[in-house]
């Protein structure tokens, strides 16, 4: 089940920031970072943090070879 207390990362742009503790908005930013990284990743179809090094080290080889 989701979790419901407190404002979702999704909202952020909705809430009024002057009632959030610096902590918790310093939590909804680097939920909201994830999130974004997850849905590119998916998006990419990458499934894992090897699969990213991964493809760092094929764009740099194929950026090396093209000098």
């Amino acid at each position: 089940m989701p979790h419901t207390n407190g404002p979702r990362a999704d909202d952020a742009d909705e809430l009024d920031l002057s009632e959030i503790e610096p902590e918790e908005y310093d939590m909804l930013m680097r939920l909201e970072r994830l999130e974004s990284l997850e849905e590119e990743m998916m998006e990419m179809g990458i499934a894992s943090l090897d699969e990213v090094r991964q493809r760092i080290a094929d764009l740099h080889r194929q950026l090396d070879e093209e000098e």
